[in-house]
């Protein structure tokens, strides 16, 4: 590991709220990273299940982790507190559900190490669901260009999960907006892009699990309508016309209205990529949520055709 590397200190802002199955391996992921110089700061935002007991349990096996809870106060404000507590130069986010890859820390590190231009680097991920399996990498921007365009619309170029931070330059823009608080990582995304550099590593880096009940399908239009509003704001900062929605905006409100919609989605994403397993599960699912849906019908053929 180049010595660049060990001059950045890192921590880990890892918001938990009711957490359920999924937290061990999440924070089994992080201890688990090849890059060690790092705290994970285990936010606890007022959890009602074991959740707390869990956190606790790490705390006392390995001196990173460092647990603080308080009420519940939502996604944006427990951010915030994790960035008024970070001790690292470097803010990695993790969710408690999703899965970091042993060499994370690492790679993305040596990448900012190397690029002090850059502010934030994410990398591909793998779209996995609720059980694991695999449905379609994703993330194939890689310049700070392509990246900023693809945000500009409310395209998902960067996700969440999966990023490096400077703690400089998060502090420098204020933080995450509780105004945006259905696209707080975008209006996040869209000024750090005004102050540094983004990138993204070619390399999948976070196993990124997707659930029906996410932020991504549930409650839609009140997440277009902040995503609306924080690219408007992005183009009143830059100086470009607030009232002109740039191309591709409307393909941010992908028509995911049902559950059926959602796995009918997933079928097709893992039939195109090669997990015949998921493709398979979900199709079948969307056609007995919906058995007269053409579309459901039509996607089960081709899983049963392989194509």
């Amino acid at each position: 590991m180049s010595n660049n590397i060990n001059k950045l200190a890192a921590s880990v802002i890892f918001p938990v709220y009711n957490a359920g199955e999924y937290l061990d391996a999440a924070i089994e992921s992080i201890l688990s990273q090849t890059f060690k110089d790092f705290e994970l700061l285990l936010l606890n935002d007022g959890s009602t299940d074991g959740s707390l007991s869990r956190l606790e349990y790490y705390a006392a096996q390995d001196s990173r982790c460092k647990v603080f809870t308080s009420a519940n106060r939502g996604l944006v404000g427990t951010l915030n507190e994790g960035i008024r507590l970070a001790a690292g130069d470097i803010l990695f986010r993790m969710d408690q559900d999703d899965i970091s890859l042993p060499d994370r820390f690492e790679k993305q590190m040596r990448y900012l190490a190397e690029h002090p231009e850059c502010v934030l680097v994410g990398s591909r991920v793998l779209l996995i669901d609720p059980d694991g399996m695999p449905i379609m990498e994703m993330g194939d921007r890689m310049k700070h260009e392509d990246i900023d365009e693809g945000l500009s619309w409310g395209g998902a170029f960067i996700f969440h999960p999966a990023v490096a931070m400077r703690k400089s330059a998060v502090q420098l823009i204020g933080g995450y907006r509780a105004e945006y608080e259905y696209a707080d990582d975008l209006d996040l995304f869209l000024r750090m892009a005004e102050v540094g550099r983004l990138a993204n590593l070619p390399d999948v880096l976070v196993r990124y699990r997707q659930h029906t009940s996410s932020m991504s399908y549930a409650g839609r239009d009140r997440q277009f309508k902040s995503i609306l509003a924080a690219t408007a704001d992005a183009r009143r900062r830059r100086n470009q016309d607030v009232d002109a929605v740039p191309a591709g905006m409307w393909s941010a409100k992908a028509a995911v209205s049902t559950i059926s919609d959602v796995h009918r989605k997933w079928a097709w994403w893992a039939l195109a990529s090669g997990n015949r397993a998921t493709a398979r599960k979900y199709a079948w699912k969307a056609l007995l949520k919906n058995p007269f849906s053409f579309e459901n019908i039509k996607v089960c053929a081709c899983v049963l055709r392989g194509y």
